[in-house]
């Protein structure tokens, strides 16, 4: 790939880090922080782009499918991290967030020389995980010109899954393979080209948006509370069993040995608090409502 980098966005100098060498450390700082307050306002311009990305992991969801994230380097690792954070925060299957990175596993703790310059490993990728056109990729690279990342959407496309192009540089070369694009414009690095930087914050900003957003929409959430989370620890407990006070207004004790009745599945307790039912019955309930906890609480009150 022949592109000039100069002519890329992420390439370009910032002129207001000119002298960056010869300041102290406060007046580092500041640049800094005066450049990073400029990424959630390049977010929003791109707010719609991101809604239709929520829509199509959402409707793989609906559709026993996944939401795979891959990219290399920085960009492969923060698809990584949203993915594996969704298990303990959703109590998601650790296969319905994926997370790729060029070079594998390793990777994400060491580079791997090279391996982003192989479209055909991103294809590979893709096909050792038995993609089907009922999930939904999203390719990352700041630059938008990774061929790992190219590779990857190319095959998707092909399985006919649906497919979402992040990068930070306007008419990128990735966006070309997707069905939809989001283009981020964070302006010039501090530093020229650590797209780490200003580029992954905007990236980690709209990964977290896209996977939240579509847990939201699937019920994992009763208000503004966490009602999926996985108790897998001691915090995690305390979490649950406060989380479960706050919408059936019972005391922590009451909570506490509703949670443990419940397997420790917090929408579970919740209903049967709220029915005075057993596991089993508020089981049923809440498959009734489809998961959506608002739905069977609603209903349960309409029918009281």
């Amino acid at each position: 790939m022949q592109e000039n980098l100069k002519a890329l966005t992420t390439e370009s100098r910032n002129k207001r880090s000119l002298k960056i060498d010869t300041s102290g450390p406060m007046d580092i700082l500041r640049i800094m922080n005066e450049e990073d307050q400029k990424v959630a306002k390049a977010v929003e311009k791109v707010l719609p782009d991101v809604e239709t990305a929520v829509q199509f992991a959402f409707e793989s969801f609906k559709k026993g499918g996944r939401l795979i994230y891959i990219g290399a380097g920085t960009s492969g690792r923060l698809g990584v991290l949203d993915a594996v954070e969704c298990p303990p925060t959703f109590s998601t299957d650790p296969d319905m967030v994926r997370g790729i990175i060029a070079g594998g596993e390793r990777a994400f703790i060491k580079a791997v020389e090279g391996a982003e310059d192989r479209p055909e490993d991103g294809a590979e990728d893709l096909r050792k995980i038995g993609l089907t056109e009922k999930d939904t990729v999203i390719g990352i690279a700041a630059s938008g010109r990774t061929p790992y990342v190219i590779g990857a959407l190319q095959y998707a496309r092909k399985q006919k899954a649906k497919t979402v192009a992040l990068s930070c540089n306007e008419n990128a070369r990735i966006s070309l393979e997707a069905d939809q694009a989001i283009e981020v414009i964070v302006g010039p690095e501090v530093l020229t080209g650590s797209t780490r930087l200003k580029a992954a914050t905007a990236h980690k900003m709209i990964l977290n948006m896209i996977s939240t957003s579509s847990m939201i929409l699937l019920g994992k959430a009763y208000e503004n509370l966490m009602i999926d989370v996985s108790v897998s620890n001691e915090k995690l407990k305390e979490r649950a069993i406060h989380i479960i006070t706050r919408v059936t207004g019972e005391s922590y004790e009451t909570a506490r040995k509703t949670l443990e009745a419940a397997d420790h599945q917090v929408k579970l307790a919740i209903v049967m608090i709220k029915k005075g039912v057993g596991k089993e019955e508020a089981s049923l309930i809440l498959e009734q409502a489809d998961g959506y906890v608002r739905k069977a609480i609603e209903d349960i009150q309409s029918r009281g």
